[in-house]
């Protein structure tokens, strides 16, 4: 009974922590908590359009998710992820000005498309890490910033509108390039949806029940190791790049052509970024990164409610989530710290009796 409580407590803990400090904030600016968290709530669910509007944020956050799950469980800090959206929407765009096919055939080809240039983008970085030498973090950061300058470039000239020269964006793409959508539900489809939900399943599976998975678990754990023990490190790490590019890909083709219809400069959305805080609150598990990026996707747009009702700065939302990770992995260090000295007393404790 003890255990329990206490496993239930640290759980507990974080949320009421992040809660409390936000609290805080907005009781420092003289501002009521009930009454923020009332329009928060009412900006997310308030109505079928606000619902299908966090739906829509949801699918390439969880996208973006499910592919840093594996390279987290590699053991490697994809911070390029934001370029690889990127790219994937920059492959997406070619094709949607190139071709010109039916829908049913179209749809399946700019997906491909977004996987491609993700793909491409991950493997870049990956191929820096491995045989570079070149520390992910430093790669992925200007990456990111070569993605951007390249989409800034194609939208102002060789993609720009007929004599226009905007940073808006390109031209929209050919209604037959759109994703369907349900019903009157703004930007959302039953394919982007069905895809998010299909991919985070297979990662799963992927990373439980395959030697891939293992490897990629050894590798994580300590590269030597698996190395010594025949495990293809370069290989296994170039691989998981990849697959996470291809999957940010995707989630800049569902934001390019569900979303915008069209290049635009900010087509990441800071989602990559935003999903590496959805995967250290999961817990680098698979089955709780939806519920999560659910969670994140209401919280940012339900905060878009406090400037239009309590003049209040939308960033409310972020103050939450991340002081969310923040306890999160603060009270993992304190478990782990109790962990250990409950050991030492153990062993003391045998000690003594021998």
């Amino acid at each position: 009974m003890g255990n329990r409580l206490y496993t239930l407590l640290m759980g507990l803990a974080p949320v009421l922590l992040a809660l409390a400090l936000t609290t805080l904030a907005l009781v420092a600016v003289r501002a009521s908590p009930g009454e923020a968290y009332v329009n928060m709530l009412r900006g997310a669910f308030g109505s079928t359009g606000r619902v299908a509007d966090v739906l829509v944020a949801w699918v390439p956050l969880l996208l973006c998710a499910a592919g840093l799950l594996i390279t987290f469980t590699a053991g490697l800090w994809n911070i390029g992820i934001e370029g690889q959206i990127v790219f994937g929407a920059i492959f997406t765009t070619w094709a949607a000005r190139t071709l010109d096919l039916p829908t049913p055939l179209f749809i399946p080809i700019l997906l491909l498309m977004g996987a491609l240039g993700g793909g491409f983008w991950g493997l870049v970085a990956g191929a820096l890490k491995a045989y570079g030498r070149v520390h992910e973090i430093f790669a992925g950061l200007g990456l990111n910033f070569v993605a951007m300058a390249f989409t800034n470039y194609l939208i102002l000239d060789p993609w720009k509108r007929p004599g226009i020269a905007s940073t808006s964006g390109t031209e929209l793409f050919p209604k037959a390039a759109w994703l369907p959508t349900f019903g009157g539900a703004f930007a959302l489809g039953p394919v982007e949806v069905a895809l998010a939900v299909a991919v985070t399943v297979l990662v799963y599976l992927a990373l439980r029940g395959t030697r891939w998975g293992l490897e990629l678990k050894a590798i994580g754990k300590n590269i030597r190791s698996a190395f010594l023990m025949g495990v293809p490190t370069e290989r296994r790490m170039l691989s998981a790049f990849m697959l996470c590019g291809a999957l940010a890909g995707l989630a800049g083709t569902t934001q390019s052509i569900g979303v915008y219809h069209r290049l635009t400069p900010a087509i990441s959305s800071g989602y990559g970024y935003l999903a590496i805080l959805v995967v250290m609150l999961a817990g680098y598990r698979a089955l709780w990164i939806a519920p999560v990026a659910f969670f994140f996707a209401a919280a940012n747009k339900g905060s878009l409610q406090l400037p239009l009702q309590m003049q209040l700065d939308s960033a409310l939302g972020g103050v939450l989530q991340g002081a969310l990770v923040l306890f999160v992995v603060l009270m993992q260090g304190v478990r782990g710290r109790v962990a250990s000295r409950q050991v030492d007393v153990a062993s003391r404790q045998v000690d003594k009796e021998q």
